[in-house]
């Protein structure tokens, strides 16, 4: 079979580190770790177990994250190389899968739990938290946090993957490709909706307007009783789409600290004896007592945590969401902030999902679609899907054009 495969590669992986997020050519040419092969199906041969045929699969930011290197050294333990990325998935049963029969469309979870890896459950699959199951490197599987991290069981880049029963959800008739292809961010965003806990009324500070902050407005309009939500978008699509999914307020990076103020009367500090290059940067030299309620990183940039931390409220909570980089945390000692990730999804989450994506106003959201042989220009689509006013680059695995 056609797949895109990353391997390991210690010049490459160093490369494409120092120079994939300032120079995305390099991204998508030699230095990066990523190779379209011709491999062997993937196939776990025990119970439970089938082949999928993707139609579409999406590109995540974390996607990008582990191509350009900018992926945290945290999770080197939890993948097992070389393997097939791609992990937000519609496709096709190519066999029969216990009670679903072979050509039955489905959506993925591609979480590797405890009933797929073979094994006793722990804890937190026991108790339906299977996003945060303890057994991600041990059973029948090599190591890998999902599907599309591991070498056993391929990923949506490829024209197989093999799944276990527990990780399918059938796609209803009237949902579209282009839809079912957005229902596992989906279902993370009703995660985030749910680890938020925003108050009855409160307000909300949503930092980034790419899929995971756009998917986030969404959830916490349809499942939270959220007041107002301010959103920080640097595009105009972007702005356009906040708007549409239920923000109250829309502002760029650089008014995201007014924006604030103006909502929620908070009161404006600005640290003293920053040199002048800082000193003239807003956003990273004044911070707010007072804010919002409830502020999600949707980023996982430096910058973006940083605004966060310094637009909640004391008591308030933060909900990271981006995959994080560094940033100050003398906010959340200061205020006393109550910080929370959010990392996947569980129990009906993807039920949930299946019907926003239904009823959302979801046209016109995935913005590109290439086939497998395409893959530089698909990535490079991906990395300034913002600036190009995409929301979500796809592969149209079935594709050969």
């Amino acid at each position: 079979m056609l797949a895109l495969e990353m391997f390991r590669s210690i010049p490459r992986f160093a490369a494409a580190k120092v120079s994939g997020g300032r120079m995305p050519g390099l991204l998508v040419g030699p230095m990066a770790p990523l190779r379209l092969v011709t491999r062997d199906e993937p196939a776990v041969r025990r119970p439970g177990w089938a082949q999928v045929r993707p139609l579409l699969s999406g590109i995540c930011g974390s996607d990008l994250g582990a191509i350009t290197g900018q992926t945290s050294l945290y999770f080197s333990a939890l993948v097992s190389m070389p393997f097939v990325p791609g992990h937000e998935i519609v496709g096709e049963l190519a066999q029969d899968c216990e009670d679903l029969p072979r050509g039955t469309r489905v959506v993925v979870d591609p979480v590797l739990a405890c009933a797929a890896r073979g094994v006793e459950p722990c804890e937190p699959c026991r108790t339906g938290r299977t996003n945060l199951c303890n057994h991600v490197t041990v059973g029948h599987l090599s190591p890998g946090l999902q599907t599309g991290f591991c070498q056993d069981t391929g990923g949506g880049w490829g024209e197989r993957l093999t799944v276990h029963r527990s990780q399918l959800h059938v796609v209803p008739d009237a949902l579209s490709d282009e839809r079912a292809v957005l229902v596992e961010p989906l279902a993370c965003a009703v995660q985030l909706a749910r680890r938020a806990q925003v108050p009855a009324g409160g307000s909300v500070l949503v930092s980034g307007a790419g899929a995971v902050g756009l998917f986030a407005v969404l959830a916490l309009r349809e499942l939270t009783d959220a007041g107002r939500i301010t959103v920080i978008a640097k595009h105009g699509r972007q702005a356009e789409l906040a708007r549409a999914f239920g923000a109250s307020d829309v502002a760029a990076p650089d008014e995201a600290m007014r924006a604030v103020r103006r909502t929620t009367r908070a009161l404006r500090v600005a640290p003293q004896g920053l040199p002048a290059p800082a000193a003239r940067l807003s956003s990273a030299s004044e911070m707010l007592l007072g804010g919002v309620d409830v502020a999600i990183d949707a980023v996982g940039s430096t910058s973006s945590l940083d605004t966060v931390l310094r637009s909640t409220k004391a008591g308030g909570r933060v909900v990271l969401s981006g995959m994080p980089a560094g940033a100050d945390l003398s906010p959340a000692w200061f205020r006393e902030l109550e910080v929370a990730g959010t990392y996947a999804s569980a129990g009906d989450a993807f039920e949930v999902a299946i019907g926003l994506a239904g009823r959302a106003p979801m046209d016109g959201v995935v913005g590109g679609r290439y086939p497998l042989h395409r893959w530089r220009e698909a990535l490079d689509h991906a990395q300034s899907a913002g600036r190009l006013g995409a929301v979500k680059v796809c592969f149209d695995v079935r594709s050969r054009a």
